[in-house]
Order: structure tokens, then sequence, then C-alpha cells
């Protein structure tokens, strides 16, 4: 496997920007290619408090990708939680659209649905979410880990909270939280994207651990979209919100998309 990292710039976002990448460098086994012959690939995001360098840090993904031969994207998106900002700029457009053409022509990776995957922890399983039932046509499979899914619910615990500095965040991130959008919210998405057609929606494999502060939101929108008639695979243990817990779900994740 080879390990860039390196910086790119977005008309997205209208500025460079971090990439962290890993790349096969055996492309001789076909059986291992994507149905274009390029390698598969998976986009993996951050957590809130993490950048583009935090999952290669922390995990062996590199490891778990060399063995199935994926390559793996890890994009910058700072606290955006992958969103069209309200006060910002627009870093869904960037990862959902953009960054998917940039990649395939810097790296010849394969663009076909079945060969692209979308993963995250955290507000980065927010982030996968969104963009899978956003644009479920785009991708075969989406990992998310210990989700920050219920923004919903999130937003107003933090209304309650007059003198919390994230407040201000967020209402820069998703305007008036008194009504957030369905375009930001996971259960509207999951419930659009439920009436597509079985075949045309990835699988969802999903984790959360059991001392997990977001395990309420996790077990809620898994229920939800089990209940809609997704195909989701929910698993959850003992485990905390942390790089230790992730660690043991992407490779999961890894195992159960490519074995």
């Amino acid at each position: 496997m080879a390990y860039f990292k390196g910086t790119i710039t977005s008309k997205s976002l209208q500025m460079e920007t971090e990439l962290s990448v890993v790349l096969p460098q055996n492309r001789e086994d076909k059986s291992s290619l994507g149905k274009d012959g390029k390698v598969k690939v998976l986009y993996l995001f951050h957590g809130l408090t993490d950048n583009a360098t935090g999952w290669i840090r922390r995990t062996s993904v590199e490891r778990y990708a060399s063995k199935y031969n994926v390559a793996v994207i890890m994009p910058e998106v700072q606290r955006s939680f992958y969103t069209n900002m309200r006060v910002g700029v627009n870093y869904f457009d960037y990862v959902a659209k953009e960054l998917p053409l940039i990649c395939s022509n810097l790296f010849n990776i394969s663009m076909e649905r079945e060969d692209v995957s979308v993963g995250g922890l955290s507000m980065g399983g927010y982030g996968a979410l969104k963009c899978a039932l956003t644009y479920p046509e785009q991708y075969s499979n989406c990992a998310a880990f210990s989700s920050a899914a219920d923004i919903v619910k999130l937003t107003q615990m933090l209304m309650t909270r007059e003198e919390d500095s994230r407040l201000i965040e967020f209402t820069g991130i998703f305007g008036d939280l008194d009504k957030i959008s369905d375009e930001d919210d996971l259960f509207a998405l999951a419930s659009n994207a439920a009436k597509l057609s079985k075949d045309s929606l990835p699988r969802f494999f999903m984790t959360c651990g059991l001392s997990d502060g977001l395990l309420d939101a996790n077990q809620r929108i898994s229920s939800h979209m089990t209940k809609l008639g997704l195909d989701l695979l929910y698993k959850e243990w003992e485990g905390e919100h942390n790089w230790e817990f992730w660690d043991d779900s992407i490779k999961m994740a890894f195992e159960y998309f490519y074995r």
C-alpha cells in the first residue's frame, strides 16, 4: 500500500484543503478490482475533534485496506458536520460530489456505484449516513460508527443550554435550530430513501458502544431504518466513544463489505 498526505484545491470550498489517501500498489490481481478495472474505494470521514489524519494515525485502517486491496480517501472538513453550512462553506457538496471526481482523476479509482463505499465515526458517521441516504445511487455500502445520528434532538438539547458555545456553532452550521431542514435530518432522509427500490439502496453497517453517550440516538436511527426495510446490520457491544471501539468497527466493516 501507498500512503499520501497532501493538499487539493476545491471549487466547492473555494480554498485548498488537506487529504489523506491510502492506495493499493498491486493492481495486477484483477479479482480485487472494481467493475471498470479500477480500484474500489472507501471514503472515510473523521469526527468533530479530528482531522484528515485521524483514521490513519489512530487505527490500523491501512492494514485492513491492504487485505482487500481497497483505496481509502480521508478528507478534511473541520467541524462542519459534512454540511453546506448556513454561515460558512459547502462541505456536503465537496465530499458528496466534488471529491469523488477529483480522486477518480488523481488516483484512477472507480466511480462505479458497486465499487464505492462511504463511512465515518461520530460526526463522520452522520456525514456518511447523510451521503448514502441523500445520494444512494452513488454508494454500495455505508458504515457509521457511534454516529451523531439525531441532529434534531441534539440541537434541542443545546438550546436548553444558553451558555453552551456549541449553540452558536450549530446555528452557523444548520441555521434556525427550531427548524432543522429535512436535508440535514437523517430520520427524514431515511424515510425518503425507503421510497426507492431496494436494489438501488446501499447496505448499511452501524455500530455503537454500550457506554457511548450517543447510544440512544444510534439505537433509534437503526430501529427507524430497519422498520423502513433498509438493508442494515447494526451491532453494539461494551465500548465507549473512543478509538479502540472504532478500530474494531472499521475492521468489521471491511470484512462485511469486501470479504
